[in-house]
């Protein structure tokens, strides 16, 4: 009695599997590429790098802004009530309330993944910076604030968040 085997023909088993991978790596380069090329790839929610916070990225016209929509501790531990900007060069402007406050403004789409010549606020220090905003994939920013030149800052990553409806 005979058995016949079929034998599988390894090299092309092999060929089929890198083909399989090389297409899904350059599907996946093709998907980041076109993201981060996208003038709007940074529209979203974004936790800050502490992640004490959420901020809404949105286009109003042709430039970007950020509000903070999400805090860890919204209320004041002294007062129980929302924290207010305390800390604000601004007399007039120390009684807002920092959830909604637009804490992100004007950047404007530069190049592949860059915008810049914005403004973001503190309200940790009361203090506004100058900023530049990288896009190093379709779920991290890096954001940075300086005084003056880059060189003369500090950068925060922040992470994209899926809201739930």
């Amino acid at each position: 009695m005979k058995f016949e085997t079929k034998r599988f023909d390894m090299p092309k088993m092999k060929q089929l599997f890198l083909f399989s991978i090389s297409s899904m790596l350059v599907l996946l380069m093709i998907t980041a590429f076109t993201l981060i090329n996208n003038p709007d790839a940074m529209i979203g929610y974004w936790r800050t790098g502490d992640g004490k916070a959420i901020v809404q990225v949105y286009k109003q016209e042709d430039k970007y802004f950020g509000k903070i929509v999400w805090l860890a501790e919204p209320n004041d531990p002294e007062t129980g009530k929302p924290k207010l900007d305390k800390k604000n060069e601004e007399e007039k402007l120390r009684t807002r309330p920092i959830l909604g406050m637009v804490n992100l403004r004007d950047f404007k789409f530069i190049k592949k993944g860059v915008w810049e010549d914005g403004k973001i606020y503190d309200p940790k220090s009361g203090n506004d910076y100058s900023c530049e905003i990288k896009m190093t994939d379709e779920n991290t920013l890096e954001v940075r604030g300086y005084v003056g030149i880059s060189m003369f800052g500090r950068t925060d990553t922040w992470k994209r968040q899926r809201m739930k409806s």
